[in-house]
C-alpha cells in the first residue's frame, strides 16, 4: 500500500516468536503436577513449624525472661491501677509511686530484719541435719535400716527443690542478671503496655487485630488478678506463720513467716516445703512444739485451700490443680526457679488463649453457616 510516495510493507509476524505474557514463562523449580505442587507445600508447612519450634527451643530462656519481664510489668501495673482509682495522677507517677513504695520496703526488710534472717538462715541447714540425724534413729529403732550415707543422698536428691527455692532468698543473688533484665522489661511494659500491644498487634493480619486485642486485653486483666491474689496470699500466709511460730517461741520463725509467705506464690509445691521446713524446726525444740507447728502447718494449708486459692480462681482462671502442678515439675526441669514461679501464670494465659481461640473459631463458623444459608436461600429464589 502506498501512501504519500512512500511505501510500506507489513513484516510479516514470526511464527516463531513467543507472545505468550512473561508470568506465564515456566522455570527449573516450577512443577507441572497440581499433587506434586500441593505436597511440597505441606512439606514446606511441615519444615516451616519444625524450625520454629527448633527456634523456640532455642531461645526458650530469652523467652522466658521475656515473659517473666510481662508478669512483672501485670504486677506493677495493678497497682498503679489501684494508685489511679485513689489518686487521679498520671500513669508514669502511678507506676513510680508503686516502684518506690516496693523499694522502701525491700530497704526495710533488708536494714531492719536482715540481721536476723540472715542469723536464722545460717542455723537452719544445721537444724534440718540435726533433725534428720535424729529421725535415722527413730526409724533404725522400729527396724528400718537407714545409713547416714543414704539420708545425706535422700537428703540431697529429694530435697533438691529446697536448695533450690530457699535460694530465692540467696538465689536471686546469684541471678542477678536475669533478675535484673526482668525488673527492666517489666518496668518498661508497665509503662507504654499499649505500645507493644499495639506494636504486636500491627505485625498481624487485619483481620486477626481485633481478637488479638481482645484476648491479650482479657489476658491481661486476668494475670493482673491472678498476681494480687498471690500476693494477698503471700502476705496472709507470712504474716500468720510468723506470728503464730513467734507466740509459741519457735525458733527462726521470722526466716519460716519469709520462706512461707515466698513459696505461697508456687501453688502446690510451695505448700509442702514450707510445711516440712517448719515442722523440722518445730521438732528440734521438742515433741509439743513439733505437734505445733505440725498444727499451724494444717491451717495454714486450710486458709490456702478453702479462702484464698478459691477466690483467686473465682476472680481469674479456675486451674485443674494436676495441671498446674504438671506445669511446674516441667518448668523447674527446663527452668529452674523461674520456671516454677511462672509456671502457674503461663498455664493460665495458656488457658485463656485457647479459650479465645475456640471462641473465635465458633463465631466463624457460625458466620459462614449464615452466609452458606443465605447463598442457598437466594438461589432457591432465583431459582424458583
Amino acid at each position: 500500500m502506498a501512501s504519500g510516495g512512500t511505501h510500506h510493507t507489513e513484516t510479516p509476524a514470526d511464527p516463531r516468536a513467543d507472545t505468550t505474557p512473561m508470568v506465564a514463562y515456566t522455570g527449573p523449580t516450577d512443577i507441572a503436577d497440581p499433587l506434586v505442587r500441593t505436597e511440597v507445600r505441606k512439606a514446606l508447612v511441615w519444615v516451616g513449624m519444625v524450625a520454629a519450634f527448633a527456634l523456640v527451643a532455642f531461645l526458650s530462656q530469652s523467652l522466658m525472661v521475656i515473659f517473666g519481664g510481662i508478669v512483672f510489668g501485670s504486677l506493677i501495673d495493678g497497682g498503679a491501677r489501684l494508685v489511679a482509682r485513689v489518686i487521679p495522677i498520671p500513669r508514669t507517677w502511678c507506676v513510680g509511686i508503686v516502684l518506690l513504695a516496693a523499694a522502701l520496703f525491700f530497704v526495710w526488710m533488708t536494714h531492719f530484719a536482715g540481721n536476723q534472717i540472715t542469723t536464722q538462715a545460717t542455723q537452719l541447714p544445721a537444724t534440718i541435719e540435726k533433725q534428720g540425724r535424729e529421725l535415722l534413729l527413730w526409724l533404725d529403732h522400729h527396724g528400718i535400716d537407714l545409713r547416714i550415707g543414704d539420708w545425706r543422698n535422700l537428703l540431697h536428691e529429694g530435697l533438691s527443690g529446697i536448695g533450690q527455692v530457699t535460694a530465692a532468698l540467696g538465689g536471686l543473688i546469684g541471678a542477678v542478671t536475669t533478675v535484673f533484665l526482668i525488673v527492666v522489661l517489666g518496668i518498661y511494659f508497665a509503662l507504654e503496655p499499649r505500645l507493644y500491644r499495639r506494636g504486636v498487634a500491627w505485625v498481624l493480619p487485619q483481620d486477626r487485630r481485633r481478637h488479638f486485642e481482645k484476648t491479650t486485653r482479657m489476658m491481661g486483666h486476668a494475670l493482673r488478678r491472678l498476681l494480687f491474689g498471690r500476693v494477698i496470699g503471700m502476705v496472709i500466709e507470712g504474716v500468720f506463720t510468723w506470728a503464730m511460730l513467734q507466740g509459741y517461741g519457735v525458733p527462726m520463725a521470722a526466716l519460716l513467716g519469709l520462706i512461707t509467705g515466698l513459696l505461697a506464690f508456687m501453688p502446690n509445691i510451695g505448700a509442702p516445703i514450707s510445711g516440712m521446713l517448719m515442722i523440722l524446726v518445730g521438732f528440734s525444740g521438742g515433741m509439743q512444739m513439733g505437734f505445733y507447728t505440725i498444727g499451724v502447718y494444717v491451717m495454714i494449708h486450710l486458709i490456702d485451700g478453702y479462702v484464698i486459692v478459691p477466690v483467686i480462681a473465682r476472680k481469674t482462671v479456675d486451674l485443674p490443680p494436676a495441671l498446674v502442678l504438671a506445669a511446674q515439675l516441667i518448668m523447674g526441669v527446663l527452668f529452674g526457679v523461674i520456671g516454677l514461679i511462672l509456671a502457674d501464670p503461663l498455664v493460665a494465659m495458656i488457658k485463656i488463649w485457647l479459650e479465645q481461640q475456640a471462641t473465635h473459631n465458633r463465631e466463624d463458623f457460625d458466620h459462614a453457616a449464615e452466609v452458606a444459608a443465605e447463598v442457598a436461600a437466594a438461589s432457591a429464589a432465583s431459582g424458583d
